[in-house]
């Protein structure tokens, strides 16, 4: 039952459903059999968060353990959060509505660098302060984590901790210590030392960071036995691995409106642009059968009649053509739609386009990246483009006559040259529609190319380069449409300012705390979104903290240096990288890890090799 003082409210914006809970699939509890209660807050919008795989999989985790209670927070958009301010409404969980600072935990998932002013607006429309040392109490304890907790640094003073890796066995080996805590009556102190003897768990307040006159860190000391260095959380078998037989459905459109099955974690290609690439490694695949029953259960449960076949790389998995005989008898049956979001150009088969096919499927997505084959060398794609043109006829002689192609500018080694690439490459697809003897009737083709500004990212062989100038990017997007003759080709570009600030906290330190915090009080929130994006607000909190963007994205980092997340382990070496990033300069490509291992250092966290010897791989 929705409460009075808020129900009378819900008319009164644009998407009341955002706010109302009550969905099939919610879980409810009753409060007086419950002894730990978690706000699970994803900072963004309801759509988004509600589309996202892993929000589903911990709040089904948590809610299945007896006595414990998980409830979801989403970021009021700007006509509800004045209203909840103007009421004295605190934020609250969408199952109980209750306001989360009464509750034991409040976990934020963090996937993106600029819904960080976002965590500290919903701490504030809790009624929190938004510094870790303010809250004196140890409930709620704050927590993060998702891939941005990677590098933490630059919002490590509104965090009381943070889980390094993957969450499944995690995230109830700390909520076990949550529950030992509360009923012995542990205070803060206490807890978050105890917390960081858990492996994968970073307590900041426990590391003092010390900088050499440069600005650059001298060092990274721990403290009260907290460990040097902290090594992520891995799920090992993935087939074993909790997974949810429901999912809230939503009464208002989100972004992913379906079913989603993890077929695997992990990417097996190692480019060396890609910050996922590298945190979910080692590559581990989920069997079919396994797959097979989740995807039935959940579409059985849900009513959804799509079921998407989640990963970084669906065609790696070395069973898909075995998966997708085991899902088409049933979903041909029922009519539900099989969606594989991320294929690649050098392992699309014609057979596996026969299979997709055979249910509802409109244009297909791929992303080449970088449009010479000379720059894909160095960024280590591995596609050439006979590769592109081959799985374009292939989609083309099927029925497709629209195709994605996505790419990056400002990659390292960049030129004009592989700017203009971009666009012939393209146009060469374009080409090939019109040469194809069995090219559909009556249709033409549409070619879409979408082109995101470079970030360097942590954890990456690219983590020491520097970004491009906002100048470089805006004269490269300029290139773009000058070079474009065809009305068949469609060209979208990134914003550069957004993607400089994600670049300056993405490769951030602690002392940028205070500029997430200015930021947010000069009125940063939802900087995910255009309309609420402003740069100006980030260049004079930069200024008026005496830092310099510059310093964090656009400067070349020595290989010597410490960097302010090199005493987080994510499982591969700094050596490693360094090697990628030199391969790099001299267009040097490196084997996938199937093919050959390039010795990352990620096979420490299986306790052994990450692949058995495959000869017809070779």
């Amino acid at each position: 039952m929705i409460p009075a003082n808020i129900d009378r409210q819900l008319l009164r914006v644009q998407k009341p459903a955002r706010y109302a809970g009550g969905e099939m699939g919610s879980v409810m509890k009753q409060k007086a059999e419950v002894d730990l209660r978690f706000a699970f807050c994803f900072p963004d919008l309801y759509e988004v968060g509600m589309s996202h795989l892993g929000m589903k999989i911990l709040y089904s985790l948590i809610n299945r353990e007896e006595g414990m209670w998980c409830e979801r927070v989403f970021a009021p958009d700007t006509d509800f959060e004045a209203i909840l301010r103007r009421e004295g409404i605190p934020l609250y969980g969408l199952e109980s509505f209750d306001p989360i600072r009464e509750f034991d935990v409040i976990g934020f998932t963090l996937q993106y660098e600029m819904c960080y002013t976002t965590v500290l607006n919903m701490l504030d429309l809790a009624g929190l302060p938004v510094r870790s040392a303010d809250r004196k109490d140890l409930w709620p304890l704050v927590i993060g984590g998702g891939p941005c907790a990677c590098n933490p640094e630059p919002i490590a003073d509104f965090f009381d901790l943070f889980q390094l890796g993957e969450g499944e066995e995690l995230m109830l080996e700390m909520l076990a210590l949550c529950r030992q805590a509360k009923k012995e009556g542990w205070t803060k102190p206490r807890f978050l030392r105890q917390a960081a003897k858990i492996p994968g768990i970073y307590v900041p307040s426990l590391y003092d960071v010390l900088y050499n006159d440069d600005g650059t860190i001298q060092s990274v000391v721990s403290k009260e036995g907290a460990p040097p260095r902290v090594t992520k959380r891995i799920v090992k078998d993935l087939s074993k691995m909790y997974f949810p037989d429901n999912f809230v459905v939503p009464f208002t459109e989100v972004v992913h409106d379906r079913a989603m099955v993890e077929v695997l974690r992990g990417c097996l290609r190692g480019c060396r642009f890609c910050q996922a690439g590298y945190l979910y490694r080692p590559f581990r695949e989920k069997d079919p059968e396994a797959l097979d029953v989740q995807a039935k259960t959940l579409c059985a449960a849900t009513g959804y009649e799509e079921v998407s076949l989640t990963s970084l790389s669906t065609s790696d998995h070395s069973r898909l053509e075995q998966l997708m005989e085991r899902l088409l008898p049933w979903t041909t049956q029922k009519k539900v739609n099989i969606a594989l979001p991320s294929l690649r150009v050098d392992n699309f088969s014609p057979r596996l386009l026969e299979m997709i096919r055979k249910v509802r499927q409109s244009g297909l997505t791929f992303a080449p990246e970088a449009g010479s084959q000379r720059l894909r060398d160095a960024i280590n794609k591995n596609v050439t483009e006979e590769e592109v043109l081959s799985t374009a006829r292939t989609a083309f002689e099927g029925g497709c006559s629209s195709m994605k192609l996505y790419f990056m500018m400002g990659l390292p080694t960049e030129t004009m040259e592989d700017m203009d690439a971009i666009i012939d490459l393209a146009q060469k697809v374009v080409d090939l529609f019109y040469r194809l003897p069995g090219k559909p009737k009556g249709r033409g083709v549409q070619v879409t190319i979408s082109v995101a500004c470079f970030v360097p990212k942590p954890h990456t062989p690219f983590q020491f380069r520097p970004q491009d100038s906002l100048e470089e990017f805006r004269e490269k997007q300029k290139r773009l449409l000058e070079t474009v003759t065809s009305r068949k080709i469609k060209v979208n570009y990134h914003d550069a300012a957004t993607s400089r600030v994600e670049a300056i906290l993405a490769r951030g330190d602690r002392r940028l705390s205070q500029v997430v915090e200015a930021v947010w009080r000069a009125g940063g929130n939802l900087e995910g979104w255009d309309e609420h994006f402003s740069s100006h607000r980030w260049t004079a909190a930069l200024a008026a903290a005496g830092l310099d963007g510059d310093f964090y994205a656009c400067r070349l980092r020595p290989y010597d240096e410490i960097l302010p997340w090199d005493h987080l382990d994510y499982g591969i070496t700094k050596d490693f990288l360094i090697r990628e990033d030199q391969r790099a300069q001299g267009s040097r490509t490196t084997e996938n890890c199937r093919r050959q291992c390039s010795g990352c250092g990620a096979n420490h966290l299986l306790g052994g090799a990450c692949f058995e010897a495959d000869e017809s791989v070779l």
